[in-house]
């Protein structure tokens, strides 16, 4: 059963109720830290559920057992969270551009933002990374957070956030618009979604891995065989091919002991 209060002692925030930016950064950051993404053991052998989602059940395993989920577990079990603590919070929707080439869908990725003190704030804990480890502002100003910046650019229909590290050139996180969604919005990437798990029949190799953590000043994703650490801004990126090393990245990112 969903609990706000179990919910904040998982993540670190036992007793962290107040609404203002403070908190909402220790909140954000905080579950990025202690609630990894997780893509690497979705389960559809019961249908894809983007939109019919059991909050509770999800709650249980991907916060209280500590198994993350993706996007559409974690942030919609985030945007609860804020809520029943009073933040003013709107679901949105956005698109990196590997998914857009794959789906042609501008909802492949869902966030939150929330209207705090005449300010607006990205809110993403469904991520794997590497992306903004703390809330980010609505601005046409670059932001700085642990030696990477972060800049939203006016493309006409859409937003852009790109990211640079320290000696990275910018790159696009993900498109988006300021457009209020419902739950109700993802359900034609769910089709999409069934579609594309009966038409694949190739081998599990370890290539559709995706997971990701954040650290205390940086991120760590896995990506099918790539591996990449940001740590200050610094990336540092490898390609695991011994199966053994891949297996145990997998479960130290997962279980919080890869540092």
């Amino acid at each position: 059963m969903f609990d706000a209060d179990r919910y904040l002692e998982r993540i670190g925030c036992a007793g962290e109720t107040g609404v203002d930016i403070a908190t909402l950064r220790k909140l954000h950051k905080q579950h990025l830290m202690t609630i990894p993404y997780n893509g690497a053991t979705q389960d559809f052998s019961d249908g894809v559920h983007l939109v019919d989602l059991d909050e509770d059940a999800t709650f249980e395993t991907s916060i209280v057992q500590g198994r993350g989920g993706t996007c559409f577990q974690l942030n919609r079990l985030f945007s609860r969270l804020l809520t029943e603590l009073g933040y003013d919070v709107t679901l949105m929707a956005a698109s990196t551009a590997e998914g857009w080439e794959a789906s042609g869908l501008d909802v492949e990725h869902m966030l939150n933002r929330v209207a705090l003190d005449g300010d607006e704030w990205l809110v993403d804990v469904g991520y794997p990374g590497p992306s903004y480890i703390e809330p980010l502002l609505v601005s046409d100003t670059v932001q700085n957070q642990y030696g990477c910046q972060y800049r939203l650019v006016d493309r006409g229909s859409r937003i852009a956030l790109q990211r640079r590290g320290r000696i990275t050139r910018w790159s696009v996180v993900y498109t988006f618009t300021m457009k209020r969604r419902e739950w109700s919005d993802w359900k034609d990437l769910e089709s999409f979604l069934v579609r594309e798990i009966a038409a694949d029949t190739g081998p599990q190799d370890g290539q559709k891995i995706l997971c990701g953590r954040s650290f205390d000043n940086g991120q760590v994703v896995l990506k099918g065989r790539r591996h990449l650490t940001v740590r200050d801004g610094r990336e540092e990126i490898r390609t695991i091919t011994d199966d053994s090393e891949h297996e145990q990245l997998v479960s130290h990112m997962l279980s919080g002991a890869f540092r």
